[in-house]
């Protein structure tokens, strides 16, 4: 209600001041050409992040320096530091990269942004940019028309690039006329109070037009016509620095525990980052003097001299966090605590963050299903059996697990599957179908996310089968016949056999010796499915079950070898292959 509030009084005093002074019109027309560029460029970027720049934040999170460099690198590419922390805060939600790595590539991308200031100034101020921001919009546009994904990003890109370039032309253009009719450096102040009171205008202008790279076009634009002092536009650079994270708060304010986290170490770093550039801007402009005549920037040359300024004390910034970075990793994860007493029915690794990309999705998916089959299923599963799981991942003798469970447990598998399975099984399938429809994916992708629909679904028909056979063990259990009672610990050390390899097939290291027991097992189980009981056969001839039994017996047959096949199929899909349910899967383990 407040921000909707503040937003009308926005619109009114906008409205007010285009009204009585028709000279701002130009320069307001130039920002916002100049924001809508910025987002043609996010867009058409968004088209490549499924790809190799997904990857290569990804992989450069193993080291510090690795991920500093490369949310430098790629920021400075696509222009879009809050495409980058997107692509963090989703990573980081589906667990595909470390928070400490996140920090990094946030470090870097606040270093990546001061590339905006060196295109503005060393080129968007120093030429015709409208002659060249004309060509790309009709290229552009022509792009975007085609049929093929990465044509129209390459379109958004040209387009965007070429709105950036006609914004930075009409802002400049504003204030070259504007300064006929008013000289805004009448306002100048100098020393420590206009540097404080520059510095909170650089917070209120960044917090409206909730960009610190449009905010810099600005001042560059205002520094280049004349219109502000050079000592005032250093300070308006620490205050857009400082206004980002005000954004970044309020984008956190409905984001998962990730975004909140990420939040707040921008929060923290930039102001950390704001107060020493506030300290230290004497000294620094006195360095960026003597930089700029090692690197020939005439001493006139304010613009340049900004964007070396915005540079270096930036690049202090994450110098001066980078020893901290453990401690505020450690203290972001105690001050935004994640929900550790998440009901048993609530999924642990799905939120809509890790929806962003194929990548985060699927990593999440294949989590939240793995959590389900090891601990839903198992217990299902095993308890089903009348069997405790301790004794079945135990080194236990598998027949002295039989003879110490015949006591019925009285479990009830259908309440157990609505309270620990369908809630969870329901989530999984709607994010995977929401990825399959919203997201575009390779057919990799696609196939991975079916594979983990399949899954899913045989993981129902386990428990389905389980329910069945858990009817007639009790009442075995209870029956004075140990022929049939004979018959139904077959059943469960069959079970048993199967459930114990495939934890040690999923908690091993070496698991080949694992896959190729459980391989032959479902060969079994295949084969044990077709023919019938003989055992059975034999106790119907010499009359030591009942009819109702033998019926029970051989159905149970066959839920049994078919349950034992679905386990390790099950097992073998989210188990048997490392990471190949990635785009850029490695193979087998």
């Amino acid at each position: 209600m407040v921000r909707k509030f503040i937003f009308l009084a926005f619109l009114i005093v906008l409205a007010g001041i285009l009204f009585t002074n028709p000279n701002f019109k130009t320069i307001l027309a130039g920002v916002a050409i100049l924001l809508f560029g910025m987002i043609l460029l996010e867009e058409g970027f968004k088209v490549f992040t499924r790809g190799p720049l997904q990857n290569i934040l990804k992989k450069a999170t193993s080291k510090l320096y690795k991920s500093i460099t490369a949310g430098a690198l790629v920021t400075a590419l696509i222009q879009s530091s809050s495409l980058v922390s997107v692509i963090t805060i989703s990573f980081i939600s589906a667990g595909l990269i470390s928070l400490s790595g996140g920090l990094g590539l946030v470090f870097g991308a606040n270093i990546g942004t001061t590339a905006t200031a060196w295109l503005v100034a060393g080129f968007g101020l120093k030429i015709n940019i409208a002659a060249l921001a004309m060509p790309m919009l009709i290229f552009g546009i022509i792009f975007s028309f085609q049929r093929r994904n990465q044509l129209k990003g390459i379109g958004n890109v040209l387009a965007g690039l070429g709105f950036f370039f006609l914004g930075i032309y009409y802002m400049k253009e504003g204030f070259d006329v504007f300064k006929e009719h008013i000289d805004l450096t009448k306002f100048a102040v100098s020393g420590y109070l206009g540097v404080l009171i520059y510095t909170g205008l650089g917070i209120i202008i960044t917090t409206i037009l909730q960009s610190s790279s449009a905010t810099l076009a600005l001042i560059l634009t205002a520094l280049a016509a004349g219109q502000i002092t050079y000592e005032n536009a250093l300070a308006l650079a620490i205050g857009a620095n400082v206004g980002t994270t005000i954004t970044a708060i309020l984008g956190s304010l409905k984001s998962n525990i990730a975004g909140r986290r990420l939040a707040g170490a921008h929060f923290i770093f930039n102001i950390v980052t704001g107060i020493v550039a506030l300290a230290l801007i004497f000294p620094l402009a006195k360095l960026v003097n003597y930089l700029s005549s090692i690197m020939n920037i005439s001493s006139t040359d304010y613009t340049l001299k900004l964007a070396l300024f915005h540079t270096i004390f930036n690049i202090l910034g994450v110098l001066i966090m980078i020893p901290f970075i453990k401690k505020l990793e450690t203290f972001l994860i105690k001050f935004f605590k994640e929900k550790t007493d998440k009901d048993i029915d609530e999924p642990k690794y799905l939120n809509e963050a890790v929806l962003k990309f194929p990548s985060s999705t699927i990593s999440a998916l294949v989590k939240e299903t793995k959590y389900l089959y090891k601990n839903a299923v198992f217990e299902i599963v095993a308890h089903g059996l009348n069997i405790h799981r301790e004794d079945i991942i135990s080194d236990l003798k598998i027949k002295k697990v039989i003879k110490k469970s015949l006591k019925d447990m009285h479990i009830d598998v259908e309440n157990l599957y609505y309270k620990k399975f369908k809630t969870i099984y329901g989530e999984i399938l709607k994010y995977a179908v929401t990825a399959q429809n919203e997201l575009k994916l390779t057919k990799k992708q696609n196939d991975s996310l079916t594979e983990i629909k399949i899954a899913n679904r045989k993981m129902v028909e386990i428990i389905k089968d389980v329910k069945e056979l858990n009817k007639n063990l009790t009442l075995s259990l209870n029956l004075d016949n140990k022929y049939l009672l004979s018959e139904y610990n077959g059943f469960r050390k069959k079970v048993t056999k199967v459930l114990r390899v495939i934890y040690l097939f999923r908690t091993e290291e070496k698991t080949d010796k694992y896959a190729e027991k459980l391989a032959e097992l479902k060969k079994q189980a295949k084969e044990n499915i077709r023919q019938s009981n003989k055992s059975i056969d034999k106790l119907i001839r010499k009359n030591l079950i009942t009819t109702e039994m033998a019926s029970s017996l051989f159905n149970d047959n066959t839920n049994v070898n078919d349950m034992i096949k679905k386990l390790i199929e099950v097992a073998e899909l989210l188990y048997g292959y490392k990471d190949s349910l990635f785009e850029d899967g490695e193979g087998k383990k």
